[in-house]
């Protein structure tokens, strides 16, 4: 009888899969051993994987190279790392090692690229995609940034004053790009995106404050999905709305050249994920290409921003199983030591899902459990609504300590859980571990951010000794 973990993984999934493989000593992801990481450093504790970040960019740009060969496309792709999905200088660094650009949300951003100019990670070459509805502190961080002689930084228009606001503090010459109020999917409890201008206003905004400013260029339409590229009937119709607006554009803009497909590629959340990105890729530059050769103009340099994509797949949390309890006949509760509301935020947000596998016992009897948190928050919980299935786990013994692990998790939920703020009910933050490999692809590890004290909360508190 097949009783074991390791039993129910192998008649459920295709298993190992390319990242998750079983060791002598329990799982590992490409190929680290998570209970040595364990034993090193303790649980609970977040870790990031930083080959994965440069391996997934390196993948977009071969699948493109393919589809622009394949479709004869005669317009350059670039690559857009979207920072408001993590921040952190390790990300990065290691993001910028693989010619890429950047894609801002904020004021503070712009700190943060001219920092990256002043190491030498950023350059004039680098495009700045600068998104977001700007206010006064925005304007003028971009303004600076052109004025100081970043001619590749293009804002997006996100509303009808910020041409105005920007001409107000930009000393010379700049291009922008439009961002589409696309329509959002029939499900959302809104029609249309509050970011961006509306399909039908495009034509006469641009005619009304760009034609005939001799200050302004239009370089960039910017074309946004909010569920992401996906194969639906929704996306294609999205994407063929805005491609009549492109071409319409272009007719009487001959500036313009360049389309961004924001809205990102989907990522791993769950042993049974399948997309097609090469099929995706390849069917976007088709109807990019029909839609052009139709209308009779040159096809557009395609820009992408990718933010989960980027740096999503190279993050993890790994926490200690402390407790069980059995609340009635049927509901068991695996109590984690740590917080599901404030280590994995999306979970309990927006029922994220994201990939939960047992660290260790993975040849010992499986039972079906929930996961608590520790916090006193009837939200603090993980369960088969995010996980997508019955969550399995071995057998809770006192005796014998079980680690679980969530994967995929490097994207927005340090910035959504406020690292190194406050937290829900004073729960610690995690001690967070940056792995890398070094030049011989050993395996190397070190601590980013240790576990967060009782005198750092106290004294945001206003506690000081």
């Amino acid at each position: 009888m097949n009783t074991k973990y390791i039993d129910l993984i192998n008649q459920t999934y295709y298993f190992p899969q390319e990242e998750f493989q079983l060791g002598d000593n329990g799982l590992e992801f490409h190929g680290v051993d998570l209970m040595d990481l364990v034993e090193k450093y303790g649980a609970p504790l977040k870790f990031t994987y930083l080959p994965k970040i440069s391996e997934n960019i390196n993948l977009a740009k071969k699948w493109f190279a393919q589809g622009i060969k394949k479709n004869n496309y005669k317009g350059t792709y670039n690559y857009c790392y979207c920072t408001k999905s993590s921040h952190f200088k390790h990300v990065l660094n290691e993001a910028l090692k693989n010619d890429i650009h950047i894609e801002t949300s904020s004021a503070f951003d712009i700190d943060i690229v001219e920092s990256l100019k002043e190491t030498g990670k950023v350059t004039n070459q680098t495009y700045v995609i600068c998104n977001g509805f700007k206010r006064e502190q925005y304007i003028t961080n971009i303004a600076r940034l052109i004025n100081n002689g970043h001619e590749n930084c293009i804002p997006i228009i996100d509303n009808y004053e910020e041409i105005e606001l920007l001409s107000d503090s930009i000393n010379n010459h700049f291009n922008v790009g439009i961002r589409i109020a696309s329509e959002e999917e029939p499900k959302f409890e809104f029609y249309t995106s509050r970011l961006g201008i509306g399909y039908k206003n495009i034509i006469p905004f641009y005619e009304e404050q760009i034609k005939n400013n001799e200050r302004v260029d239009l370089k960039m339409l910017h074309f946004f999905i909010n569920t992401g590229i996906r194969d639906t009937a929704y996306y294609w119709n999205e994407l063929v709305k805005c491609l009549k607006v492109y071409v319409r554009l272009k007719k009487i803009c001959p500036s313009l050249d360049s389309l961004n497909i924001g809205g990102g590629f989907p990522i791993k959340n769950s042993l049974h994920f399948e997309y097609d990105y090469q099929y995706m890729i390849d069917e976007i530059l088709n109807q990019i290409n029909i839609s052009c050769a139709e209308a009779e103009v040159p096809v557009p340099n395609i820009f992408t921003e990718f933010g989960s994509f980027t740096v999503g797949e190279s993050g993890g949390a790994i926490y200690e199983i402390l407790y069980q309890k059995q609340q009635n006949d049927r509901e068991k509760w695996n109590m984690i030591n740590s917080s599901f509301i404030t280590t994995l935020p999306d979970t309990w947000a927006i029922s994220k899902k994201f990939i939960m596998l047992p660290i260790n016992r993975w040849n010992d009897e499986y039972e079906r459990v929930l996961l608590g948190g520790l916090t006193c928050d009837s939200d603090d919980y993980y369960n088969s609504e995010q996980n997508m299935a019955a969550i399995y786990l071995p057998k809770f013994r006192k005796e014998k300590p079980l680690y679980i692990g969530f994967f995929n998790t490097g994207a927005y939920q340090e910035t959504i859980g406020g690292f190194g703020g406050l937290q829900h009910c004073l729960i610690p933050a995690p001690k967070h571990i940056l792995i890398d490999r070094d030049k011989n692809n050993k395996i190397t590890t070190k601590i980013f951010s240790q576990q967060q004290t009782s005198e750092q909360l106290l004294n945001i508190l206003g506690y000081e000794h």
